[in-house]
């Protein structure tokens, strides 16, 4: 009787099993950064003005599924800084320097994403690690997702604070202020 009913048991589990809806397939596709499109646009405030600048995107990739950002990392060029107002190469030379960025050690940035999650069709709260003047850190932000399209490729942008004494740079704390407003402008094509 116990093996009669051992086999009607695994006959029962086998035939549920065999029924059961399959779990969907993801179809990720992952985009690949266009770096001569793709940067990094900075301002900084002091207590009687203001700079401009940028920083190109070395490389990277995004990963999307069913038209939504999934996934990605990106690597920023912060040695290749460029300070887009009248202060110029005086000014891209003091925050080349150990004061602020330190390139001579830290010529790279990596942002990588941990999650996004979606607020309306074209707009997602984004979180992930920013590695920067040598220390890893979380940050979130809200990311406008332009684009998706295999064909016409990724486009998303972002403007928000970033608070660089989080990353160690602390020169001129009290005139300088502490947060960095940035623009990310992100390209990515199949």
């Amino acid at each position: 009787m116990k093996k009669i009913m051992l086999s009607v048991v695994m006959l029962a589990s086998v035939a549920l099993f065999s029924f059961a809806p399959k779990a969907a397939k993801k179809d990720v596709t992952t985009f690949t950064v266009d770096a001569s499109k793709s940067k990094v646009d900075f301002t900084g405030s002091k207590t009687s003005d203001f700079h401009t600048g940028y920083f190109p995107v070395k490389s990277g990739s995004v990963k999307v599924d069913g038209g939504k950002l999934v996934g990605g990392s990106f690597v920023v060029n912060v040695a290749g800084l460029k300070v887009t107002d009248a202060a110029g190469e005086k000014l891209q030379g003091h925050l080349s320097s150990a004061d602020f960025l330190d390139i001579a050690k830290f010529g790279e940035a990596t942002f990588t994403i941990t999650t996004v999650n979606y607020t309306k069709g074209d707009r997602a709260t984004v979180t992930g690690d920013l590695s920067l003047h040598g220390i890893k850190a979380p940050i979130t932000f809200t990311a406008y997702i332009r684009s998706t399209d295999a064909t016409k490729g990724f486009f998303a942008e972002a403007f928000f604070p970033l608070d660089r004494t989080v990353f160690g740079v602390n020169y001129g704390v009290g005139m300088v202020d502490t947060d960095v407003q940035l623009g990310v402008h992100l390209y990515a094509s199949k």
